[in-house]
């Protein structure tokens, strides 16, 4: 059944070309019999030049030079009938066909040159893009995840916007973010975030730990690889997603990131309030005597009941604009679809941010949409207190 569909698939693009192919055909055949029974005088024989330049539209070089080669005939065939094939201007018309259809048909083979080297680039573009951000499973322990990324860059499908999701502490840990960029030019920077947050999230029990693990990763790569123009001026937002097995909560820290929006089981969409802290590279000035130093991070923990969502996403997402200008409203948008599982609200926010901006984002934009199904109440979770030291507890976690 797969290689008959395959083989369906393949032949219904050739059908299609076969059957336009009529239209130029057609077209030589009507004019080559108007113009041998009319007369002399009467000139229509250099509307041939239309099948070529007809058949370029949908048909490849071949086939364009095929219909191109008919054109000459059908040219030669009216001199002849007519008795002035030897003529001043029947040998004109000839060479001016015969050089606008080489023309047709070199234009046509560089166009499909072209074309297959997009398709060679988006095919890459596509591989980087898996190899760099895996994609979101749909359903990790008790989160049901979908995701979304629209890439700025016409040939590229990966920018300076990120995510990722992992299994670890006994709970599920998401990141977003945001690389300085877009485009190709941010890739190097975010498969750095990426590959320090896979790897940091397993060793380091403490969100905030997490957090300082990735600055130091932004750090090291901007002190390599930084021109000397741009210094200072790297930096990625991000923010750090926690949501445990065992207790309906939600942790978060963030980077200088976007809050994201909550759904609490279809009632209302809310913005949690969170602790502002410095993205990622940029230095901020900490309290001891040292002066400045690396940014503090604090931890933020909500209410996170089954049945609730949590909608990440990047600037890309809300400082997108209309014709008029205006910032595309998430957050209202998004309350009319509370109701909706996390792959179709994916799905309603992609239609909805594409007409909002005529199909033209200014930047990358990504969405991750989180979904708690159920919560096992009871069981012995971790809280994390100010000390940065754990110990179990069964009750609600403190800040």
């Amino acid at each position: 059944m797969g290689d008959r569909q395959g083989t369906t698939g393949l032949r219904q693009p050739w059908q299609s070309s076969q059957a336009l192919l009529l239209l130029p055909v057609a077209l030589i055949a009507v004019i080559t019999v108007v113009e041998v029974h009319s007369p002399q005088d009467f000139h229509l024989a250099s509307a041939l030049v239309i099948a070529p330049a007809l058949t370029a539209s949908f048909a490849g070089p071949r086939t364009t030079a095929a219909v191109g080669a008919l054109t000459v005939v059908a040219q030669s065939l009216i001199g002849l009938l007519h008795g002035e094939l030897a003529t001043a201007n029947r040998i004109v018309q000839l060479i001016t066909l015969t050089v606008l259809s080489v023309l047709v048909v070199i234009y046509c083979a560089i166009r499909d040159r072209r074309h297959e080297q997009l398709v060679r680039v988006r095919s890459v573009a596509e591989t980087a893009q898996h190899v760099l951000m895996w994609p979101l499973p749909e359903q990790m322990g008790f989160v049901r995840i979908a995701s979304l990324y629209l890439a700025a860059e016409d040939e590229a499908q990966i920018g300076g916007d990120l995510y990722a999701a992992t299994r670890a502490f006994g709970g599920v840990r998401v990141l977003i973010g945001d690389v300085r960029g877009k485009g190709l030019s941010a890739i190097g920077e975010a498969a750095t975030l990426l590959g320090a947050f896979r790897e940091a999230a397993h060793r380091r029990p403490v969100l905030t730990d997490l957090a300082e693990s990735l600055e130091q990763s932004v750090q090291r790569y901007a002190a390599d690889f930084e021109p000397p123009e741009e210094a200072g001026e790297r930096f990625a937002t991000a923010l750090l997603v926690e949501i445990p097995d065992g207790y309906p909560v939600v942790r978060m820290a963030t980077c200088g990131h976007p809050p994201p929006l909550l759904l609490c089981q279809g009632r209302r969409v809310t913005v949690p309030t969170l602790h502002p802290s410095p993205p990622l590279g940029v230095q901020g000035c900490g309290l001891g005597a040292g002066g400045c130093g690396p940014a503090a991070r604090e931890l933020d923990e909500i209410p996170f009941e089954p049945g609730d969502t949590l909608l990440l996403y990047t600037d890309g997402v809300i400082e997108a604009r209309d014709a008029d200008g205006r910032f595309y409203p998430l957050a209202e948008r998004v309350a009319r679809w509370c109701d909706a599982p996390p792959d179709t609200l994916v799905q309603h926010v992609q239609r909805d941010l594409v007409a909002h901006t005529g199909g033209r984002l200014d930047d990358d934009a990504a969405v991750v949409v989180l979904h708690r199904t159920s919560a096992v109440r009871g069981r012995q979770h971790v809280r994390i207190i100010e000390t940065g030291v754990f110990r179990p507890s069964t009750g609600p976690a403190a800040r």
